[in-house]
């Protein structure tokens, strides 16, 4: 089973949010080819919180209730303070920020947890934390489109 890391000991507390969309990809593509209708895709806008520490789309229960995304596999997860856990992932799921998305699968924390975007999807969106204004923008070198690394 592999473990994932969603915030590491030590890392700079200062909090970054971002308003993002979070999209039910299956519905998303069944809408596409008209099996729904565009109404019946299940979408979420949140403000969710900016977190390099985290390596993928974290959501929380309550989240999960509202986009039903389909369980995908279990995989144990580590939080700040050390402590383990054994967390749901979910998927896929379409992230939205501004021109940007990235797709994937999410985990599953209990209750009402913060919902966090992890390193996954921020480095897929070609998007930055603006150091001085503590924000998450379109990375300014590439405005209109992303650009991936393949190195």
């Amino acid at each position: 089973m592999q473990t994932m890391y969603l915030r590491p000991k030590g890392q700079d507390t200062r909090r970054v949010y971002a308003d993002a969309q979070l999209i039910n990809l299956e519905d998303l593509l069944l809408s596409k080819r008209h099996i729904i209708g565009e109404e019946e895709v299940k979408k979420l806008d949140l403000r969710i919180l900016v977190d390099r520490g985290a390596f993928m789309l974290t959501i929380n229960e309550s989240i999960q209730e509202i986009l039903k995304l389909p369980f995908q596999e279990k995989r144990r997860a580590q939080l700040a303070d050390g402590r383990f856990l054994e967390c749901d992932v979910v998927g896929p799921v379409e992230i939205r920020f501004k021109n940007r998305m990235a797709t994937g699968n999410a985990m599953v924390l209990a209750g009402d947890a913060e919902p966090l975007l992890g390193v996954l999807p921020l480095e897929e969106m070609d998007v930055l934390i603006h150091p001085a204004r503590e924000e998450l923008i379109v990375n300014p070198e590439h405005p209109d489109f992303v650009v991936m690394k393949l190195k």
